[in-house]
């Protein structure tokens, strides 16, 4: 179709990539795809990053500004935090271009139509992620049969509505907790991006009597020293409105939320929120990473040199692909979240013992471990590269 464009890094192809967009290594990508209608303004990208593995899973991003390299950049988080995981998948991710608060039937055309111009890509299961949930999937489904994180009436096990991400993220930090001197019990939190993954570990991380704060969306942001109520502040999101509009506390300006003492700052929206522009800001005993690559390396090593424990995004928030991972092979939700309880936490401290033992920065460590993962698994394949 001249609507698509593919650019594939399986052969001489890699090195084009490279200088067309400013990226690619040993391990990817295997293939970059460009979908473009402009008869119903669909702009939209497929990474297929690494697949050594199995199929790549990965989630569908809706925002306006979503770029190619940033495509990328997720996908390959995603093929190390399959790999992390000890998945059978790779790593791939898509992106389209539009507001996901677009009215309803504009959104599902420009969704059932990106699904079908790569329903021949057999090596990309999508997923929902910022933008797009369980309904999303339905309609990529439907369209192609190749979705995971449906929605229950079709068999799925809905990872947004059920918190999947935020499971994870939640066992994630308690494990860090063993590596402080405060207990989750009075631990003091704010979050960055109260959506699916924001708003379920704030509701987990409640239950065992942490104090969220100060929350955070696209929209506004509000702070209360004495803690704000995560049943009305999801009340306020599922009416569509803003954590701004919630009336018990101070409304204070998106960016302060860097800056507010707490223990742990969860970042939970977008790429790249924390940078050398804002690091020195963060007051924090650990930084979890909820979001993918919402912290640039400069940070990450500026938060190490500080004392501040930061779980890497593949290893923290690998709940979610766990999950559509098991949902994927028909498993239970009560299996799922039981797997996604046992690998986090298995992983996580796997990663913090080796930093404590040698002063190597988390990321570094869980790079490594992830690395190996799929080094060996592209050393079972006939085509090794990818």
């Amino acid at each position: 179709s001249n609507d698509i464009k593919q650019i594939s890094a399986r052969t001489e192809a890699g090195a084009d990539i490279v200088s067309a967009f400013g990226f690619g290594d040993a391990l990817g990508p295997a293939k970059v795809i460009h979908v473009h209608n402009p008869a119903i303004g669909l702009n939209g990208v497929l990474v297929v990053d690494n697949v050594a593995a199995g199929p790549s899973i990965g989630g569908l991003r809706m925002a306006p500004d979503v770029t190619t390299v940033e495509c990328f950049r997720l996908a390959r988080a995603m093929t190390l935090k399959n790999a992390a995981a000890g998945l059978p998948h790779g790593g791939g991710k898509s992106v389209l271009k539009g507001d996901p608060r677009m009215p309803r039937a504009e959104k599902e055309t420009l969704i059932r139509a990106f699904a079908c111009a790569l329903g021949d890509i057999q090596d990309y299961i999508f997923g929902p992620d910022m933008g797009t949930d369980e309904m999303c999937m339905g309609w990529i489904q439907d369209e192609i049969g190749r979705a995971i994180g449906l929605p229950r009436e079709v068999g799925g096990i809905p990872l947004d509505e059920l918190g999947a991400t935020g499971w994870g993220l939640f066992h994630a930090i308690d494990v860090a907790l063993e590596y402080c001197d405060f207990e989750m019990a009075g631990a003091r939190i704010v979050i960055q991006g109260f959506g699916a993954v924001g708003r379920n570990v704030a509701r987990f991380l409640e239950a065992e009597g942490a104090i969220i704060i100060a929350a955070s969306d696209s929209r506004g942001a509000v702070y209360n020293e004495t803690g704000l109520d995560v049943g009305q502040l999801t009340k306020l999101k599922a009416a569509g409105k803003s954590v701004g509009n919630y009336d018990r506390g101070e409304i204070i300006d998106r960016e302060d939320i860097v800056g507010i003492p707490c223990n742990i700052w969860i970042p939970a929206a977008r790429p790249d929120v924390i940078t050398e522009r804002n690091v020195e800001l963060l007051d924090a005993n650990i930084v979890a990473q909820g979001a993918n690559i919402p912290l640039s390396e400069i940070a990450e090593r500026r938060l190490h040199e500080k004392g501040i424990i930061n779980l890497p995004d593949f290893i923290a928030n690998a709940g979610g692909v766990i999950c559509a991972a098991m949902e994927y092979r028909g498993a239970s939700q009560a299996t799922a979240f039981d797997t996604i309880e046992e690998k986090i936490r298995t992983n996580m401290k796997e990663v913090l013992d080796i930093s404590n033992a040698k002063g190597d920065i988390p990321r570094d460590v869980a790079f490594g471990i992830a690395e190996q993962r799929v080094q060996r698994a592209m050393k079972t394949r006939r085509w090794s590269i990818f």
